[in-house]
């Protein structure tokens, strides 16, 4: 398939939370972000998506992402849920839950958008 189809095939999946949108956006950004014009499910089953990475906690500790706690945050989060956590001085909380900082939150965004694009696939 060729990948600007997938990405329509993407950008056409109804989401209607802010987190849904976000897992959109990471995976058209994976396909955009691959050097090829076709892709094929043998292209995902050998991790191809991944550019090199073991997994995606890697993939977005590795830097392939976004590296911006803010940047991230902006991505999944509602407004309110945007300004829960924002501090006073503008910056984000380093955590984005009791038990992720934003690059799990990421990796697990991610992996989302990894079976968003094999669904898209079939």
């Amino acid at each position: 398939m060729k990948t600007t189809e997938l990405i329509k095939k993407i950008e056409a999946k109804p989401a209607r939370s802010a987190w849904a949108k976000g897992v959109k956006d990471y995976a058209v950004m994976i396909i955009e972000k691959l050097e090829i014009k076709t892709i094929t499910r043998e292209d995902i089953a050998n991790k191809i998506l991944l550019n090199g990475a073991e997994n995606w906690s890697q993939y977005s500790y590795g830097g392939c992402a976004l590296v911006y706690d803010a940047d991230i945050a902006e991505t999944l989060c509602t407004p309110s849920e945007l300004r829960e956590v924002t501090r006073k001085d503008g910056t984000v909380r380093q955590n984005a839950n009791s038990r992720e900082n934003w690059l799990d939150v990421q990796a697990r965004a991610l992996f989302q958008a990894n079976i968003l694009i094999n669904r898209c696939m079939a």
